[in-house]
């Protein structure tokens, strides 16, 4: 009896080519240096241009001739004592702010997190929207409250019949470190909170059976946990803080000259751009590394 079972045959599957398939293979049949010239030119016209000539300028004193540098200008600047001062209070506002809100800031994320109260969520919201207003806005709202005619003054005077109030602090250091820290605190919150969504709340749970107390809840098991975003947090407020010229302004605080005030005064009031290209190279160094320290930081922390 003959076999008649037909030889069996497997068609070879339809290949089919999906739409990101196709954009994929058309991708890579141009050149990569063709996709990053254009972010790089954009980049260099409009950042670092800029910046090669600020640092130039700062190598060129006004005395020599065109093309000629010189350090002049940096041993004449380092030299002054105005310079020093600057650097000084600059560094010190920045470290005094950084604490104020690393502490309120984690203080505050504390209760949002894990003390319930209504509007619990619209506060956390509002951190958010907070993050996007300009600086001098705050300082403005302070004046408002604390300045020489502000409505604290203005609610002394017309209960004392004094002259005028006692609230003068907004012109002193302390008015800029009370802006600094009322607007910067946020910024270390909203990390906070994102680290303190990730905690098992399991672990509150168990500490609290064995007998833990709130404080001791917080320093062996929230803090812990909440170091990392502390430092991501602080280094970031600590690079704002170090570059910050608007609150510095709007404060009007006699004496408190910063590196951005100094800049400013340098180029705008003295005309003198050779040392304010050098304040301003100085700045940047400072502030490349802090930000440097800032995403060595936050990469640990997973931020």
């Amino acid at each position: 009896m003959a076999d008649t079972t037909a030889p069996s045959t497997t068609a070879p599957a339809p290949t089919s080519t999906t739409p990101g398939r196709r954009k994929a293979v058309g991708l890579t049949s141009t050149p990569a240096w063709a996709w990053a010239l254009p972010p790089v030119l954009v980049l260099a016209l409009g950042f670092l241009y800029p910046l090669a000539l600020v640092v130039r300028q700062s190598f060129t004193p006004e005395s020599l001739e065109e093309g000629g540098a010189s350090l002049t200008p940096y041993t004449e600047v380092f030299a002054s004592t105005v310079f020093r001062e600057a650097l000084t209070t600059t560094v010190r506002l920045a470290v005094g702010a950084t604490v104020g809100c690393l502490v309120l800031g984690f203080v505050l994320a504390l209760v949002i997190a894990f003390v319930p109260f209504p509007g619990g969520k619209a506060v956390a919201r509002f951190i958010d929207v907070f993050l996007s207003f300009p600086s001098f806005l705050i300082t403005l709202a302070l004046l408002f409250i604390y300045g020489s005619v502000g409505m604290a003054n203005g609610a002394w005077t017309g209960v004392t019949g004094a002259a005028e109030g006692p609230f003068h602090f907004l012109t002193t250091p302390w008015g800029v470190l009370l802006a600094e820290i009322t607007y910067f605190t946020p910024f270390v919150m909203r990390p906070l909170l994102a680290a303190f969504s990730q905690l098992d709340t399991a672990q509150l749970e168990v500490a609290s059976s064995l007998g833990a107390g709130p404080v001791r809840i917080v320093r062996q098991v929230i803090l812990p946990e909440a170091l990392p975003a502390l430092a991501a947090g602080g280094s970031l407020v600590l690079v704002l803080c170090l570059n910050e010229f608007g609150i510095v302004l709007f404060t009007g605080a006699k004496g408190v000259t910063t590196l951005p005030m100094l800049v400013y005064s340098k180029a705008i009031l003295e005309s003198d751009y050779p040392a304010a290209c050098v304040v301003a190279v100085v700045n940047i160094v400072l502030s490349v590394g802090l930000y440097s320290l800032y995403r060595v930081v936050s990469r640990r922390a997973g931020a």
